[in-house]
This record gives C-alpha cells, sequence and structure tokens, in this order.
C-alpha cells in the first residue's frame, strides 16, 4: 500500500473491546493517490469513533472536507465545504467480503484495517453531481442561455386536445371518480 494511504491504517489487534478515538487528516496529496475527476484538491478532517466488541466494530465518522472543484458550466474552480456522519461495520468471519455498502466483513486475527477508501467515497458522496459555482447558483438569475417563451395562444382546452388520445378513456375513467 502506498505511503499516504498507509497514514489511514488502525491497528485493531490488541485493542481492547471498547471505544476508541482516530483522529486522520488528509490534503491534495490524498486525493491524487485514487484516480478520480471529480475532486481537483482539497482537504479534510475526520474524526473515527471506534467501538470494538468480540464480534465486530463500528466505525462512527464524522468528516469535514473543504474541497477544490471545478465548475460544471464555468470551468471555473472553487471551493466548497462539505460536512458528513458515517457509520461502517466491520464484522469479523472466516473470509474477507463486502456484504453492502456500509458492512464488511473481515477475517479473525486481521491485525489493522485501512480507512483510506471509506473516507474518499464518504467524501466524494457529498459532491453533487452537478458542480456549480456559487455565482449560479441564486433563483433569481436565469441560466445562461435559457429561452424564456410563453404561447399566448396555448390554453388548457389546446393541451387537452394534444393530448395522446391513448390515454383518454384512462383519464375519463379517473374524471368520473
Amino acid at each position: 500500500m502506498k505511503k499516504e494511504l498507509s497514514k489511514y491504517d488502525i491497528l485493531i489487534h490488541g485493542l481492547e473491546d471498547k471505544s476508541h478515538e482516530f483522529e486522520f487528516e488528509g490534503t491534495d496529496a490524498f486525493f491524487k493517490e485514487f484516480d478520480q475527476d471529480i475532486v481537483e484538491g482539497g482537504s479534510f478532517k475526520a474524526k473515527a469513533i471506534l467501538e470494538k466488541s468480540p464480534t465486530l466494530i463500528r466505525l462512527n465518522m464524522d468528516i469535514t472536507s473543504r474541497l477544490r472543484l471545478q465548475c460544471d458550466r464555468s470551468l471555473d474552480i472553487f471551493e466548497e465545504e462539505f460536512h458528513s456522519r458515517e457509520m461502517h461495520i466491520f464484522k469479523f468471519g472466516s473470509e474477507a467480503a463486502e456484504m453492502s455498502d456500509d458492512l464488511e466483513v473481515i477475517p479473525f486475527g486481521t491485525h489493522k484495517i485501512n480507512i483510506a477508501n471509506l473516507l474518499f467515497d464518504y467524501i466524494l458522496l457529498q459532491v453533487p453531481m452537478k458542480k456549480l459555482h456559487p455565482r449560479f447558483r441564486s433563483d433569481d438569475i436565469p441560466e445562461e442561455g435559457a429561452l424564456i417563451y410563453k404561447d399566448p395562444e396555448f390554453t388548457e382546452e389546446k393541451q387537452e386536445e394534444i393530448q395522446d388520445p391513448r390515454w383518454a378513456a384512462l383519464i375519463n375513467l379517473k374524471n368520473k371518480n
């Protein structure tokens, strides 16, 4: 494993069955370790509370990140702050398996877990699909190139005339009830 990502190892072998607290930080170097084009860079701080029991490990994470993103409209780089609380469960079993997004089986006797991929996934899940610079988020400003036109001839009666005749019988049933 790369040196940058090894900073996110948690040694679980020998930990007592109780709650433990860990803190992690990451910078641009963290995001460069992953093959992705969503985040240009940034930083984050994560507080992880690990609750260990004989059969499982519950990991509660509180993540605050400040990411550099590229606007999908203007291609300008801007910074955005995100905050999330996540939980992941590691259950001890005979062999490693990923059961769901938040449940993973790890073999008995595992010495350490690395949470770099979890942190990366949880941070990226906070980024919206459409990344807009804050100056484009106002509701008062119409989108660039948006054409706003209302036909004065268009009425509800004309809408009904245009409607697909195959649906007419269903609409009549709906109107009777």
